[in-house]
């Protein structure tokens, strides 16, 4: 279900019972400031979301108020989660609210690849 994207942080939402170990993931990724871990319905070959590990509801929350050793992390760990699929190519996402289908209320980016991905928006009717 859609989520707004925007403050308050809800605690127990499915990410931040990831960081807490009360739920298990597929790590790919760990560092001071990020996971990165498969995506339980994936969306192409690859695909891959990497989250903060601060309490950050939306792109625009992380980016107003983390710090920047934290934002540097964050994307340092895309990065690394992407360069595997540099030959071929890949599509970063973040969603941020209902129009764009943001379902977990915690900060995260896909990084998906490992086929043609098609159009990044369908075309109006």
């Amino acid at each position: 279900m859609p989520v707004n994207g925007l403050p308050p942080y809800d605690t127990n939402n499915i990410f931040a019972r990831i960081l807490r170990g009360e739920i298990p993931c597929k790590k790919v990724l760990e560092t001071e400031y990020a996971l990165a871990f498969h995506d339980i319905a994936p969306q192409a070959p690859t695909h891959i979301l990497i989250i903060p590990k601060g309490a950050y509801v939306s792109a625009s929350d992380f980016n107003t108020q983390a710090s920047p050793e934290e934002m540097a992390g964050l994307w340092r760990a895309v990065a690394e989660v992407a360069k595997p699929l540099e030959a071929t190519g890949y599509r970063i996402i973040c969603n941020m609210g209902v129009d764009a289908g943001q379902e977990v209320p915690h900060f995260h980016v896909h990084v998906l690849g490992g086929r043609p991905l098609g159009v990044m928006v369908a075309k109006p009717a």
